[in-house]
């Protein structure tokens, strides 16, 4: 639970962009001696922190969505604190919203940070002061910012415009290289390792696809999707695959190269495969939102009682309490509590480095301004290794932001953060062990019958030498979606508590065959490519 990974191969991204949204407002407001308004301004600038996988033009789309969204919800929180003071109205409406941004951002897949960020700014914002008379001009200071914040996000694809897509297919192929390695190792690679590079590399396949279908057509879109293929194609058949020359072509995607074309041209039908997947419309989102219901009762008892608790103990912030709960609730309860852990270590550390950190805040205003930045930019530097030591400088700044509005007393803060860190993680745990996520197990049956269906309808197009063209490229993509949303839901399932009996030999199975119809298909495409090759060159020496 604790141990540290590799960074992020874009850590550098969110932690440079939410400097560059989070300075210019701040220093606006330094200068103006209003920093009590940061608030506002910071729940337009921390949308910078989303979307940096996206192309471009899906990356517009969504920090637009997430613009709004986190104005909205800072709207619904500042409008409830300016009609009420009563703490348990505050701390329900609060425990609302934060199953709702959870919900929404699991079924739009929005990526991290996820929802916790817009909790943390809209369960704030309900406990602080507010008339009906300032909303306008503090929903003003939010668009703004985050506008901001949009532009700084847009601002790297006048430099690379096609950098999302280059490393989400060098990421692709990177995979698919550590597979074919791994399989070609029999000896060295056991069993359980070998299944650990497949699913990777179908995972980083499939968001590869899902970063090119997203992005706009063009040449550019069109070559990497080639290199897509080959590295599907590696992922099918790992031991015809040379794992070198799908790093070197990593390797160049990574750099300002032209994007490197495969030797073996791939076949217009694999592309038209794609151009046919692009017509397929994703399920409504009401479609989306109802298997997520027992993580949106999850988050808003274990929230809403974490909340509870906090005004019971008599603490005077029990939105942070609110705010550790929220951050708590995962795909399953195992690794809900691999959260919780990461979280109270995380506190108990960033409580220590605020202790040390809030005699230099103290300095001046100014001083507290730059520490704040220092610690945005370690976050997010910090985060991608491991959930716990990204706390370890979100938990000084938070407390820190405090001090905005006012000077507080620092013991006072660190009493109450441990307290609020310590509620939100014990009841938040309970409820997700209370609230049982039954459809866990009918998600999974769904997800084999999906498999299921999908490996038939490409065996019968394997068959069929009639088809149209780009449909067999069309069933085996779907073929491969299909298997990682099989591997993701099964590891989903296995980590729920009260579950009934899964069926684990019939996943294994559907595995197994899903790999092997694959295969087949490369294998067919392989045979083709060298018919159409011959064909050629006899048309050549004739």
């Amino acid at each position: 639970m604790l141990r540290l990974g590799r960074p992020s191969d874009i850590w550098f991204k969110p932690a440079l962009s939410v400097i560059a949204a989070v300075a210019p407002p701040n220093l606006a407001l330094l200068a103006l001696g209003r920093l009590d308004l940061a608030l506002y301004t910071m729940a337009g600038s921390l949308c910078a922190l989303y979307a940096h996988n996206r192309p471009y033009a899906a990356r517009a789309r969504v920090l637009a969505g997430v613009v709004l969204g986190m104005t909205g919800g800072l709207a619904l929180a500042l409008l409830t604190a300016a009609l009420t003071d009563d703490a348990v109205v505050l701390v329900t409406v609060g425990a609302l919203l934060a199953a709702a941004q959870k919900v929404l951002c699991d079924a739009t897949r929005l990526g991290p940070p996820g929802n916790v960020v817009l909790t943390f700014i809209s369960s704030a914002a309900l406990f602080a002061p507010q008339t009906p008379g300032q909303l306008p001009g503090h929903l003003g200071l939010a668009l703004a910012a985050g506008s901001w914040a949009w532009l700084i996000g847009m601002a790297p694809g006048l430099l690379r415009p096609h950098g999302p897509e280059r490393r989400a297919t060098a990421h692709a192929l990177t995979t698919a290289a550590a597979h074919a390695a791994d399989a070609a190792d029999a000896v060295g690679a056991d069993c359980a390792g070998r299944d650990r590079t497949r699913a990777a590399a179908a995972a980083a396949v499939h968001a590869a696809w899902q970063t090119l279908l997203s992005a706009r057509p063009g040449a550019s879109r069109r070559d990497l999707e080639r290199l897509v293929v080959r590295a599907e194609t590696a992922l099918a058949a790992p031991a015809d695959a040379d794992p070198a020359r799908l790093r070197d072509w990593a390797r160049e995607l990574r750099g300002t190269s032209p994007v490197p074309s495969p030797d073996d041209l791939v076949d217009d039908d694999e592309l038209l495969g794609i151009d046919a997947e692009l017509a397929v419309t994703r399920p409504p989102l009401r479609c989306r939102l109802g298997p997520l219901a027992p993580i949106a009762a999850r988050t808003a008892i274990g929230c809403g009682l974490a909340g509870y608790a906090s005004l019971a103990l008599g603490v005077g912030r029990p939105y942070w309490a609110l705010v550790t709960a929220a951050s708590l609730y995962q795909a399953n309860v195992t690794l809900t509590w691999n959260r919780g852990v990461q979280r109270v270590v995380g506190n108990i550390v960033g409580v220590l480095a605020f202790a040390a950190l809030v005699p230099l805040a103290h300095l001046a205003p100014a001083a507290l301004v730059l520490v704040c930045l220092g610690l945005n930019f370690g976050a997010e530097a910090l985060i991608s290794r491991n959930y716990w030591l990204g706390s370890v400088c979100v938990t000084p700044m938070a407390l820190l932001i405090t001090e905005f509005a006012q000077a507080q007393d620092p013991a006072r803060l660190v009493t109450e953060r441990l307290a609020d860190t310590a509620v939100g993680a014990v009841v938040g745990f309970a409820a997700a062990i209370a609230v049982t996520n039954r459809r866990a197990g009918d998600r999974l049956d769904d997800a084999l019958t999906a498999v299921e269906r999908a490996g038939e309808h490409t065996a019968r197009l394997l068959a069929d030498r009639q088809q149209a063209p780009g449909a067999l490229e069309s069933a085996r993509r779907a073929l491969a979606g299909a298997l990682v949303e099989l591997r993701a839901t099964a590891d989903a399932a296995s980590g729920e508590w009260w579950q009934r009996a899964l069926p684990e030999e019939r996943v294994v199975t559907a595995e197994q065959s899903g790999h092997r119809t694959l295969a087949a298909t490369v294998r067919r495409r392989g045979l083709l490519l060298d018919r159409d090759a011959k064909a050629r060159a006899e048309d050549v020496r004739g």
